[in-house]
């Protein structure tokens, strides 16, 4: 299950105020429906994290490894495209054996559609899928098992009913609030002047990034963690603004060091999406970034050594709160530098290692 092993998708989120105390007896209130009601209108709910057919939410279902851990069900009965178009297909023919005639007005074919969709639809077995998400009450931080806009939403929506508080995203802006920078004050980082960038600070740190990571030796000390390696590694999404958008994907042989990098680069693409890889001793972190939508994809947590479930979900969620963390601080070293008085200077170093950058 994502959290528990493997790697996973993940959003950032928090809180902006403590939970209830009764959240738990909230989300068990708003918890999923039973599956013989499903019909073919969505049905979402909260259900434990343990699995998707788990309704009842309380400590001994919804507490693994001192966090909460529940799912977002969504559940709904679908009838097979072809097997509605035969159906339907079918009834036309006995209405134009009945009638005498091949015209069925437009009205019986509603009738008929109408008809067929009643009858077969709970002969159907209910689909469901589920989000999975873990609240960290040391912190008020969520993890989200999501990176579509439209789950997103989906989950923000029933939460805010269910506990009555709106989680906060964690994107480029919300982290610039945090470090006392205005995001309408933020001046960017154009690199070349005959580009009309379109202004998103989450490409300009994934960029500056990958300049930091090789021009400052890809070290930085984390309060209370100690020191991290970190770097950049393909495959590389690079995105160009202007006349709409054009991506443009490196992934073959060494993608850092290729010619397609290098000439995105000087033509004034900027980073959208690249995996990021944080190393302490012997532990490993690494994530697939999109800086637009600041969402981590295919995140691979270190081995960890614990085997009872309890305490190696609490591992793995004290690693992703590591990892959070790391990130966290390389993106306040970027708007630390976007604050300074030396920034349009380090714009300069930015486009002096594009433009002196060797390829393989």
């Amino acid at each position: 299950m994502p959290f528990e092993r493997g790697s996973f998708s993940v959003k950032f989120l928090k809180l902006p105020a403590d939970l209830p105390e009764d959240a738990l007896e909230s989300f068990n209130r708003h918890c999923a429906g039973k599956l013989d009601e499903v019909k073919n209108e969505p049905q979402t709910g909260w259900v434990s994290g343990r699995h998707l057919l788990e309704r009842q939410i309380e400590e001994e279902t919804a507490i693994l490894g001192g966090h909460i851990y529940l799912y977002l069900r969504t559940a709904q009965r679908k009838i097979p495209a072809q097997l509605l178009k035969a159906g339907i297909k079918m009834e036309e023919l006995v209405y134009m054996k009945a009638t005498g005639t091949a015209d069925i007005p437009k009205k019986v074919k509603k009738e008929i559609k109408e008809s067929v969709e009643e009858k077969w639809l709970n002969q159907m077995v209910p689909t469901i899928s589920g989000i999975p998400f873990v609240i960290d009450k040391r912190d008020n931080s969520i993890y989200l098992g999501a990176t579509s806009r439209a789950q997103i939403d989906n989950f923000l929506a029933l939460f805010e009913k269910t506990v009555k508080i709106i989680p906060i995203e964690l994107t480029a802006e919300e982290f610039m609030i945090e470090e006392k920078l205005n995001p309408s004050h933020y001046s960017g980082m154009k690199l070349f002047p005959n580009i009309d960038d379109e202004m998103i600070p989450g490409r300009d740190f994934l960029t500056w990034l990958w300049f930091f990571s090789e021009k400052e030796g890809g070290e930085i000390d984390v309060k209370n963690l100690g020191s991290f390696s970190f770097m950049i590694d393909g495959p590389l999404t690079f995105i160009a603004d202007g006349d709409g958008a054009i991506e443009s994907v490196v992934k073959k042989g060494n993608p850092l060091r290729s010619a397609e990098a290098r000439a995105s680069l000087c033509v004034g693409k900027k980073l959208k999406k690249a995996k990021i890889v944080f190393a302490k001793d012997e532990e490993t972190w690494s994530a697939s970034f999109d800086a637009d939508s600041f969402t981590f994809g295919s995140l691979t947590l270190p081995q960890g050594e614990e085997m009872e479930h309890n305490s190696r979900f609490a591992e793995r969620i004290d690693y992703l709160q590591t990892f959070k963390i790391v990130f966290k601080a390389l993106f306040s070293k970027f708007i630390e530098e976007a604050k300074s008085k030396t920034w349009q200077d380090r714009i300069e170093d930015i486009k002096m290692w594009i433009e002196k950058r060797e390829s393989l």
